[in-house]
């Protein structure tokens, strides 16, 4: 019977409190918009927008290649540097540096 009147059970007898209490833990933990979830949200929401910045960038990168291709130099410095093709008259020269050497014939 002292243990129910102790001291540090006094505020848990007031209905008040006690209701504040349950309401803070229905926040907190069950209800469907408790604390937590909404933190999960936010992370998530902070992730997405910065994949939509990585995106944006992305489109920016490829729309000034698209607008490099559209002429008719821009496809034949594209096919030059990309696919090594030359025209009828030239020669190709591919100069490889002595560190690439050395890294192939680690690799075989």
């Amino acid at each position: 019977m002292k243990f129910l009147n102790s001291k540090y059970l006094k505020p848990f007898k007031n209905i008040y409190i006690l209701v504040l209490m349950v309401f803070i833990v229905w926040m907190l933990f069950i209800d469907a918009h408790s604390w937590f979830f909404h933190h999960e949200l936010n992370s998530e929401i902070e992730e997405l927008e910065y994949q939509k910045e990585h995106y944006k960038n992305e489109i920016a990168k490829d729309n000034k290649a698209i607008k490099e291709l559209s002429t008719e130099e821009g496809i034949e410095r594209a096919a030059r540097e990309n696919y090594y093709m030359k025209k009828d008259n030239e020669d190709i020269f591919i100069i490889e540096y002595q560190d690439s050497i050395a890294k192939q014939d680690n690799d075989e």
